[in-house]
């Protein structure tokens, strides 16, 4: 039987694939990945985090399933204990502080990515919001899993990979899954086009992040 989210993965599968084959995944498994673009990512990244497990914790408000609730709030809690903690190590390791972090603007497309987000479950629904983190969960881990028999001979990336191949975040996927998947059940059929057009859009800012880090993105005019 094909599920909601078998559903929505088949429309997004060609932003996933573009995001498999980017250049910033093949030269991180490769160790080629400079440095710096890494960097830039990272920071960028941990903006998007903090905001993502915000997020949990604004949805959860308004879902009325108890274990639903609970699920988010452990993910807000998760990132702030898990995925965010390893980031600092990241940071520790890269010498990125405190001062760079709040010294660099937020890039174009993350500011972007966030606020589509915000919009899914302010201007939309819970539904929808669902939908739009369910991408940042389950494309990572596909990477993971598709990086990780291989791996990186730079040793900061094979943790980066190692972060999504994990049984722990394996299991936080396949929970997000099924949590968007009950989310489709509690509205129409309208509803859950838009949650699909959540989940698509997601991708695609998925897709843009990896460019956004290899340009180093800003919001200066080019000539």
């Amino acid at each position: 039987m094909t599920t909601f989210t078998d559903q929505i993965h088949q429309s997004a599968a060609p932003l996933w694939q573009k995001s498999f084959e980017h250049p910033f995944i093949h030269e991180l498994q490769a160790g080629t990945l400079p440095a710096d673009v890494f960097r830039y990512y990272l920071i960028q990244d941990r903006y998007y985090l903090s905001e993502f497990g915000k997020l949990h914790e604004l949805i959860a408000q308004q879902v009325d399933n108890a274990q639903d609730k609970a699920f988010l709030l452990a993910g807000a809690q998760g990132l702030k204990d898990g995925e965010i903690a390893v980031r600092e190590g990241f940071f520790e390791q890269l010498g990125i502080t405190d001062d760079e972090l709040a010294s660099t603007p937020i890039a174009p497309t993350a500011y972007n990515y966030v606020n589509h987000m915000y919009a899914e479950l302010y201007r939309g629904t819970p539904q929808q919001a669902i939908a739009g983190l369910l991408p940042c969960y389950w494309l990572y881990n596909q990477i993971g899993q598709q990086l990780v028999a291989q791996g990186s001979p730079d040793q900061l990336y094979q943790r980066w990979i190692e972060t999504y191949d994990s049984d722990d975040y394996t299991q936080s996927v396949d929970q997000m899954i099924a949590l968007t998947n009950e989310a489709a059940t509690q509205v129409d059929a309208a509803g859950r086009d838009k949650m699909q057009t959540a989940f698509v859009r997601s991708s695609a800012y998925e897709l843009a992040f990896w460019q956004m880090a290899m340009d180093k993105q800003n919001w200066r005019a080019t000539a």
